[in-house]
């Protein structure tokens, strides 16, 4: 049920972020003089359309049968004698397939000079159009960022953006999922729900520096500061013959020290418990927009930098295989399988990402969704002729060059660079899959 639930709400969470970019176009496409012919949510088959008229300015339900004779032409915008409805308005849809949305503009080819046309548009308008959707998806990341800061960010970042003097961190013990039975951790009566304040008086909020300190203190016996929910029905798990001490607090919260002997370091767990994905929260006041600024723009550097590394890891790994050096080859084969391990694709964002979000609370769930739009932002920012900023880089290479950009050359170089974007997308997603099998 909560995979489901994930997945849900990881559809709905990347409509509204792809939307959200496209509607940045289609602002920008209007202040600067462009005819937007279609603006929709989601892609088709459409469900419902609706037709804003030129004249009158209102809004009215398209028939399903005049469906399709809306469709941009040349004729409609080379004379004025065509009574199609592209001459009358620009058409608002909903459609089927929960994708993302798109924005439809009249000539979107850079060598379509008709007047109203995206290639009638100058260079700084064309400039904003393009990257209007990059912009929106700073922007949603940035609010989201200022709220989270107001109410509670998670601490996620080693070194995460925060002003330090408008700046309280709060910890959040790490809670305990489950208990393995006859477990160091069952005999000393912990239990599911319980949550870890503190080991031998070194508080922790995250589960691998527990992870890390149990692996320190293999064999000994630990002092675990516990806290404790009432109103619960606890049962201890005693192995026959051993001895535990088992806590039944009876009103409100109940913090408690408990010995626990771990397991030797070559034992299959040395606790045997698995805990929650948890992090300290820090709260900013007047410092709460700044703060969303300035971490949108952390990640986005971050976001760069796995970038680059990536790229450098997947050019040298490559380079490395065709060496006769047998570890070097090697070396070549775990940095390709690093740069594999990295990448996640819609099926991993939706089916892994999602749910694991989605159950560790809004806050976590809003970070994700904020840390997925400045992705959006920087792929689009990237050089790739099929995205906006490959798109901006042709259109001002021969601008420099003082040459035209025909619609063949166009569609050419565009309609390659998509093969090889949706090559790439098959081959992670096929990658998603078998992580998600394994």
């Amino acid at each position: 049920m909560d995979i489901f639930l994930g997945v849900v709400v990881g559809l709905i969470v990347l409509m509204f972020l792809v939307t959200a970019h496209e509607f940045g176009h289609f602002i920008m496409a209007r202040r600067n003089g462009v005819n937007v012919l279609e603006f929709g949510i989601g892609f088709p088959p459409r469900a419902k359309a609706w037709i804003k008229d030129k004249k009158t300015g209102k809004w009215k339900k398209l028939p399903r049968k005049e469906w399709g004779k809306e469709k941009v032409s040349k004729v409609v915008y080379s004379d004025g004698d065509d009574k199609s409805l592209a001459q009358k308005g620009m058409v608002f849809s909903l459609n089927w397939l929960p994708i993302g949305g798109f924005c439809q503009m009249d000539g979107e080819s850079d060598a379509d000079t008709r007047k109203g046309t995206f290639g009638d548009a100058n260079y700084w308008s064309k400039t904003k159009i393009l990257f209007g959707g990059v912009a929106a998806n700073w922007l949603i990341a940035i609010i989201i960022f200022t709220i989270l800061a107001w109410t509670g960010m998670p601490e996620f970042l080693d070194g995460q953006f925060t002003i330090a003097n408008d700046t309280r961190i709060e910890s959040v013990p790490v809670e305990i999922t489950s208990v393995a039975e006859n477990s160091p951790a069952s005999v000393a009566g912990i239990i599911e729900g319980d949550r870890i304040v503190a080991i031998d008086g070194n508080e922790f909020t995250h589960g691998s520096d527990i992870s890390d300190y149990n692996q320190a203190h293999a064999g000994e016996t630990v002092v675990y500061t516990i806290q404790r929910d009432a109103g619960k029905n606890y049962s201890c798990e005693c192995p026959e013959g051993s001895e535990c001490d088992c806590v039944h607090p009876e009103e409100g919260k109940q913090t408690f020290d408990q010995l626990v002997t771990l397991n030797p370091a070559d034992s299959e767990y040395l606790l045997g418990v698995t805990m929650a994905t948890t992090q300290s929260l820090s709260y900013s006041t007047w410092s709460a927009p700044i703060v969303g600024v300035g971490l949108t723009a952390q990640i986005t550097g971050e976001t760069f930098k796995g970038v680059g590394v990536m790229l450098w890891n997947l050019v040298t790994g490559v380079g490395s295989l065709f060496s006769p050096d047998a570890n070097v080859r090697q070396n070549g084969q775990e940095a390709i399988s690093a740069v594999g391990d990295s990448v996640a694709g819609p099926v991993g964002i939706i089916g892994v990402m999602f749910p694991a979000f989605t159950s560790a609370g809004p806050a976590n769930l809003a970070f994700l969704t904020a840390l997925i739009s400045v992705s959006l932002a920087c792929m689009n920012v990237l050089p790739i002729p099929a995205l906006d900023g490959g798109r901006w880089l042709l259109i001002t290479i021969y601008k420099l060059r003082k040459k035209k950009l025909t619609k063949e050359i166009e569609e050419r170089i565009v309609s390659r660079a998509m093969m090889m974007l949706l090559a790439l997308i098959f081959i992670v997603t096929i990658l998603d899959i078998i992580r998600i099998a394994k």
